[in-house]
C-alpha cells in the first residue's frame, strides 16, 4: 500500500509541476503579446505625430527583452 501512495503522490507532483510550467508558458505569451502590442501602438503613435521615437525604442527594447528571457514563441502562436 506504502508503494502505491508513493507513486500517486510522485504523479501527483509531476502534474502540478507540468501544470505550473504550462501557466508560466501562457503567462509568458500572454505577455510577449502584451509588449507586441505596445510597440505597434508606439510606432503607430510615432508614424502620426503623436508619439515619439523614443518611446518606440523603449516599446522595442522591452519586448527585445521579453524575447530574450522567453523565446519568440508568441510570435508564432
Amino acid at each position: 500500500m506504502a508503494g502505491f501512495l508513493d507513486r500517486a503522490k510522485e504523479q501527483a507532483q509531476r502534474g502540478l509541476t507540468q501544470g505550473k510550467q504550462k501557466l508560466d508558458d501562457v503567462q509568458a505569451q500572454r505577455a510577449g503579446g502584451d509588449l507586441l502590442k505596445r510597440l505597434g501602438a508606439a510606432y503607430y503613435a510615432e508614424r502620426r505625430g503623436t508619439g515619439s521615437p523614443e518611446a518606440t525604442q523603449v516599446a522595442l527594447q522591452a519586448l527585445e527583452s521579453h524575447i530574450a528571457a522567453h523565446g519568440d514563441g508568441f510570435l508564432h502562436a
